[in-house]
């Protein structure tokens, strides 16, 4: 091959491969960094108490990850036994991710759990597990702007699209709430099944979908009105414990038409066809406990984080099928692609 043949094939390739992904390992206090090409874990990185939550920063240079200094609890867990918590380790920490080296911890209220972030990066929205609240951060300043009132237990926090609404699930009240960030105030709230966990929106803003691990469905919510108008019911196929599907994480196709849902303890992933409502695939030993999920994207391939075996899966959405299992950390929980 002549030289200028060979150097372009050679740029072709190092742009060509796949973005890092981020995983937040809460039993461990890392974010690990994987390659996804290489299918191994390149970086780890310290960064404080049971990291949770994490997402990149809207100028891809900072990830953010919320931290907490709650003891872990759970089911089967003696929360009478645990120790005192650490209010001192609460915080949103603040990565280079170019250096792995923590920037700062911006102030968060109570048990942080999961958060999102506004389109031009100022502000973040996050969920107060322990106080029941959702904490409206300005990154800038590092001030929690407000802390609004919310149900029992908060947990899954999504912005709509367009910025002018925020979901926050309630896994205490079985409901989402719909925060005016403009106001600082709940103005509706939106009824669900069981134990609520995550919100994704469509596109355009004008749907939104939340998980409900407990109810073993997924309802589909008119973002625009911010009223319930369908559920989609998740079965147990190819679940082999007792417990059955159980619906946390969510990743919605590019094109809005197909639905990804991680099925927790049940250890599968059902893939919602979106227009009918229902689900039309389920694929089967994803993992132990998966949970948070990211989407390629080009929409075919999916990650899933899982909890329990220490892994994250590669699945291959044309073939609908695990092709690989990356050996990660302790309790990986949530996952972020890179750029």
């Amino acid at each position: 091959m002549r030289p200028g043949l060979l150097l372009l094939a050679l740029l072709v390739a190092a742009t060509a491969r796949a973005a890092p992904l981020y995983v937040s390992c809460e039993d461990s206090g890392e974010v690990a960094v994987v390659d996804t090409d290489a299918g191994a874990v390149v970086h780890t990185w310290p960064v404080g108490k049971r990291p949770r939550g994490l997402m990149l920063a809207p100028d891809g240079q900072r990830l953010w990850v919320a931290l907490s200094g709650s003891p872990k609890g759970g089911p089967g867990v003696d929360e009478s036994a645990l120790p005192p918590p650490d209010r001192a380790s609460d915080g949103i920490g603040e990565l280079d991710v170019r250096t792995g080296r923590r920037l700062r911890i911006l102030p968060s209220g109570q048990d942080p759990e999961a958060f999102d972030v506004s389109r031009d990066g100022r502000t973040l929205y996050v969920s107060n597990e322990e106080t029941a609240e959702a904490s409206i951060v300005d990154a800038a300043s590092g001030r929690v702007r407000a802390a609004v009132a919310v149900g029992g237990e908060p947990e899954g926090v999504r912005l709509r699209p367009d910025g002018k609404f925020v979901y926050v699930t309630s896994e205490a009240d079985n409901a989402v709430f719909v925060v005016d960030p403009a106001r600082d105030r709940v103005v509706r709230r939106i009824a669900t099944p069981p134990r609520p966990r995550v919100v994704v929106f469509s596109a355009d803003g004008k749907r939104a979908y939340v998980s409900s691990e407990n109810g073993a469905a997924v309802t589909i919510v008119d973002a625009l009105a911010h009223v319930a108008i369908g559920r989609v019911a998740i079965p147990s196929t190819g679940v082999t414990g007792p417990l059955g599907a159980r619906p946390m994480g969510l990743s919605l196709s590019p094109d809005g038409k197909r639905l990804y849902v991680a099925n927790g303890r049940g250890g599968t992933v059902s893939i919602v066809d979106t227009a009918a409502g229902r689900v039309v695939d389920t694929i089967a030993a994803v993992g132990a406990r998966p949970w948070g999920v990211a989407l390629s994207p080009d929409g075919r391939t999916l990650y899933t984080a899982n909890g329990s075996s220490n892994d994250v899966s590669v699945i291959d959405l044309v073939a609908r099928k695990v092709t690989r299992r990356i050996a990660t950390c302790r309790g990986p929980w949530g996952l972020a692609l890179g750029r």
